[in-house]
């Protein structure tokens, strides 16, 4: 990725103290400097809606067309998500289909890396797992290793959102890294 490269970031929940957007603020300070960094909400987007998506008619509500503007100003995109259900969240597949549909999507073809993490053991294994098919058919670019689950989060940031778990922070500096050099390709 060249200087000036724009990342965008995802994030899950829209929890207020929440874990996964703690972690996309981190993710974003460990960027190095010549990378802009955005954090996108999405918390006015409607539920999808395939008749308001059709290519001849082009009445996608306001909201949507704003978000998907911001996603196609992207080289690269960072989502953090809890996991729900064994799965991906509701809200955050709810944009993701309206940012997947037409020959201009924003997701397409590019590269994403997908972190999370939960107060849970599994550390979000199996929302990253439910991702892949979605990957699959954007054909984006997947930075699959170094995976990024963290497990009991509780026990790794502080009451100030810092993550102080420095084998954590080594791991995404990594998957930053790749993200990066995905972006070369």
């Amino acid at each position: 990725m060249e200087k000036n490269g724009k990342i965008v970031g995802l994030c899950g929940s829209f929890r207020k103290n929440s874990y996964n957007a703690m972690l996309l603020k981190v993710a974003g300070s460990l960027l190095p400097d010549g990378i802009n960094f955005e954090i996108v909400s999405y918390d006015d987007i409607p539920i999808y809606n395939a008749d308001y998506d059709i290519p001849e008619v082009s009445d996608r509500p306001e909201s949507v067309k704003k978000f998907r503007d911001t996603l196609a100003t992207a080289d690269a995109f960072i989502i953090a998500s809890p996991e729900y259900n064994y799965s991906i969240p509701g809200g955050l597949k709810n944009v993701i289909d309206w940012a997947s549909r037409g020959k201009d999507s924003p997701l397409m073809h590019k590269p994403v890396a997908l972190i999370g993490a939960t107060q849970g053991m599994w550390g979000t294994v199996r929302m990253q797992t439910a991702f892949l098919p979605v990957f699959t058919f954007l054909n984006m670019n997947p930075v699959l290793q170094p995976e990024v689950l963290i497990a009991q989060a509780q026990n790794k940031f502080d009451e100030n959102g810092n993550l102080t778990d420095d084998k954590t922070l080594s791991i995404i500096k990594i998957k930053l890294e790749n993200l990066i050099s995905a972006c070369r390709v």
